[in-house]
């Protein structure tokens, strides 16, 4: 898969996943690599890094089980923005290539 194209719909993904819930950085990756197994660590921690960098995640520390510190992830409201904005995208180039029976 193109890594332009591959790039665009892991970071959809990676927002849908925080969406949801507020994830830790590894826990994130072990849901994705289920969907893209392909795909190395370091390229989903550059988004996730790009994400917070743009505002579209924002970030807090925490801890489970007395063990060390994580970095969780969640969606801001400009992250939610930008999630509906690329699902309508998404959508809209589906039904395209559907159309033109692809």
């Amino acid at each position: 898969m193109d890594t332009q194209i591959k790039k665009g719909i892991l970071e959809m993904c990676i927002l849908q996943c925080i969406a949801a819930e507020a994830l830790y950085g590894y826990d994130i990756i072990q849901r994705m690599h289920v969907y893209f197994p392909e795909v190395g660590e370091s390229a989903f921690y550059a988004i996730l890094r790009r994400l917070h960098k743009d505002g579209a995640a924002t970030t807090f520390t925490g801890t489970t089980s007395g063990g060390p510190t994580r970095k969780y992830y969640r969606i801001t409201e400009q992250g939610q923005i930008r999630l509906k904005e690329m699902i309508a995208d998404w959508q809209h180039l589906k039904t395209i290539i559907e159309e033109m029976g692809i």
